[in-house]
């Protein structure tokens, strides 16, 4: 007689617990994204953590001159290698000192133009947004929409930085503007264009300036 009542108590048990479990999936699938994270999302950082390694050439064409970094960043271990003009270093990013300091700066700007959409969730405590519904864009001089994040000026290589980004209601980024030191006018403005997936990931592979002067793109990029 006991057994059944103590299965009835466990079947009682598994139900309630069930039902717990619905409902803060249900409250966890209802909470409204910000646009920082519809953005680095759209771009597929759901796809990141899948990630162990990613290769990527980093290229810059201005005017007549060509430059180009080369980089693997082993992602469990954080660990980079850097290649440009013959040099190569390898190096840990939880160990960073002054013989890498300049590599590690080099690296972490070439990133960040490979995934600043990610840096959107990831940096999301060093500075603060603000969303515009209706805005036009530097370069189409279409109608989009805005976000612009300022950096905090502690930390970090660039502290202080702010960042215009425009983005249609995809969220997919098409142009954006770099602002020095939070300065009004645009230290650089481009486009984001000739998007890619790889491995779920949304990659903008090329971005250029509106006067044709200047190109920054990247090439080999490979995700694994």
């Amino acid at each position: 007689m006991k057994i059944p009542h103590l299965l009835a108590i466990l079947s009682l048990v598994l139900i309630f617990s069930c039902k717990t479990e619905q409902k803060k999936d249900a409250i966890t699938e209802n909470i409204e994204q910000t646009i920082p994270e519809k953005i680095a999302y759209a771009h597929g950082l759901q796809e990141w953590k899948n990630v162990e390694e990613l290769k990527f050439t980093f290229n810059v064409d201005r005017d007549t001159t060509h430059f180009e970094r080369d980089w693997v960043w082993n992602i469990q271990k954080n660990e980079v290698t850097g290649s440009s003009e013959g040099d190569l270093v390898t190096y840990n990013r939880s160990e960073i000192d002054s013989t890498v300091a300049k590599v590690d700066a080099g690296f972490i700007n070439d990133k960040y133009w490979l995934l600043a959409p990610f840096n959107l969730v990831w940096d999301k405590d060093s500075f603060s947004y603000e969303a515009t519904a209706a805005a036009e864009a530097p370069i189409s001089k279409t109608p989009m929409q805005k976000l612009t994040i300022v950096y905090s000026g502690e930390g970090g290589y660039t502290p202080g930085d702010a960042y215009d980004f425009y983005y249609g209601d995809d969220y997919i980024i098409k142009e954006w503007t770099f602002r020095k030191a939070n300065q009004t006018e645009s230290t650089l403005t481009t486009t984001w264009e000739e998007y890619t997936t790889l491995d779920g990931l949304n990659i903008s592979k090329t971005h250029k300036n509106a006067e044709g002067n200047f190109k920054l793109y990247f090439t080999n990029i490979k995700v694994k």
